[in-house]
């Protein structure tokens, strides 16, 4: 969000590209829990967390801020979707990387369906599935029904190889760039490695090599100079700038509320929520252009948790 329009065209299609396969790996989150009988939560106020914080459940060597891009914020996504050592163990609590913690959720499958078989793991309703017929969707990667232990595990797989690699050992995802069809796509980690480096990966290099394709500029100056951390709590209650934000994390949690209601029978909400994906990145930016009365910072969006009574009906 805080990339200013028309700067660092490739920058934010990298981004852009991450935040949408992001999207895909919630729902085939969704489609994991809703395949062992669970229900898919996100509208309640434990689900948003309160920032700066740490991932849940890992072992909080590191915190997340909320902070205009920069070489630090950077450095903050590869820390998330950094590889595991070939040889890391599961980690179901206090996980040193992401990939450790899905090796855990494969783990736990296989071992359930080996001791209780699969039907009874797999108990839940069909119907609840996001599927490609379900929901056109047009970024790399693939929807996956979650039906049995052959799907979950392929679900899981998925997220893994966007995030950290094609097995884990190469910097490709097995997809196509879906802003460039043409180029093989890196996964997201190595995405960030580009970004870093101002250069493409191509075909041949490594995660030891770095990439050694095209370079592209990089302008780090030509970001909002957004307060970090900043929420309603800091503006006056009626102003014109919490109303701004208040009206971002009313927009926020309708969005939500549309995905909680997607993953739990009603997929059509998908639909609703795209606009207000494209109304955020509107109420961000106008944020981030409006002085927070502190010197030359301004504000930014807060994504705070606001209840469905006290929504507007539009977003409700």
């Amino acid at each position: 969000y805080s990339l200013k329009p028309g700067s660092n065209q490739e920058v934010a299609e990298v981004l852009t590209s991450v935040v949408i396969e992001e999207m895909l790996h919630m729902t085939l989150a969704a489609n994991l829990l809703n395949a062992v009988g669970g229900s898919p939560v996100l509208d309640r106020p434990g689900f948003i967390p309160s920032y700066p914080t740490c991932l849940p459940h890992s072992a909080e060597s590191f915190v997340v801020p909320l902070a205009p891009f920069t070489p630090e914020t950077l450095a903050v996504f590869m820390k998330i979707e950094k590889p595991e050592e070939h040889d890391a163990p599961p980690e179901d609590d206090h996980y040193h990387t992401i990939g450790q913690f899905y090796r855990a959720i494969e783990e736990g499958f296989r071992s359930l369906c080996g001791s209780l078989g699969e039907r009874a793991v797999f108990s839940g309703e069909v119907s609840r599935q996001i599927t490609p017929d379900a929901f056109d969707y047009t970024g790399s990667g693939r929807i996956i029904a979650v039906t049995d232990l052959a799907s979950a595990l392929a679900a899981i797989e998925e997220i893994e190889e966007q995030g950290e690699g094609l097995k884990h050992t190469e910097v490709w995802d097995g997809d196509r760039d879906m802003f460039h069809p043409v180029r093989e796509e890196v996964a997201h980690y190595f995405r960030f490695v580009e970004v870093r480096e101002g250069r493409w990966f191509q075909r041949g290099d490594t995660p030891a090599s770095g990439p050694t394709g095209d370079p592209f500029a990089v302008d780090w100056t030509a970001v909002y100079p957004v307060k970090p951390g900043c929420g309603t709590q800091d503006f006056r209650e009626g102003s014109p700038l919490r109303e701004r934000m208040d009206l971002f994390n009313a927009t926020y949690c309708g969005l939500l509320r549309d995905l909680q209601r997607a993953f739990n029978g009603d997929p059509w909400h998908l639909y609703a929520a795209m606009p207000a994906m494209l109304t955020l990145r509107t109420l961000a930016r106008e944020l981030m252009q409006t002085p927070a009365g502190d010197g030359p910072q301004t504000a930014c969006p807060s994504f705070e948790y606001v209840p469905a009574a006290q929504l507007p009906p539009a977003t409700c």
